[in-house]
């Protein structure tokens, strides 16, 4: 019995130099500069709602606003979180929406509506950290209306 206990002890204090270890790669946690005129809220006539939706539950993953709570600072959390920004970002950055064409823009706004009608966005993953990003029923449709005016605005403004 001492020796199962001896050797739970050591792989405890393994554990814990372990995590310890780990705190010292610490990925990079940005946010570049916003240059306001080329956000998605300045080429797009976007009502208060939808800003709001936006901003609670895309912003921390898709713009470069990202708010980074504390737990950000964590190994192994802390990189996870910090992927999952860099692609989101990748996919599609609010902040940098005026760099797509109108075609892109176009896709991107369809898109917007069939992933969080899907409920694939924003990721189940990501929901319980900040409970306030789920969207209700309500939100989706105030977002997919939203979504379908811009696109149609867009195409007339190609023609």
């Amino acid at each position: 019995m001492k020796t199962v206990w001896k050797i739970v002890k050591w792989l405890l204090i393994s554990l814990v130099c372990l995590f310890i270890l780990i705190q010292l790669k610490r990925p990079a946690r940005t946010n570049p500069a916003v240059d306001q005129s080329q956000t998605i809220e300045a080429h797009t006539q976007m009502t208060p709602q939808v800003k709001d939706i936006l901003d609670r539950s895309c912003r921390d993953c898709h713009s470069n606003k990202t708010e980074w709570p504390w737990y950000t600072n964590v190994a192994p959390l802390s990189w996870w979180i910090t992927d999952h920004v860099n692609t989101g970002r990748k996919d599609l950055n609010l902040s940098e929406w005026s760099k797509l064409d109108k075609d892109r823009q176009g896709k991107k706004l369809r898109q917007m509506c069939d992933e969080v009608e899907d409920g694939a966005m924003p990721l189940s993953s990501y929901l319980p950290l900040p409970p306030k990003a789920k969207l209700s029923e309500q939100d989706k449709k105030t977002l997919c209306d939203w979504t379908a005016a811009e696109r149609g605005r867009l195409s007339g403004a190609s023609q």
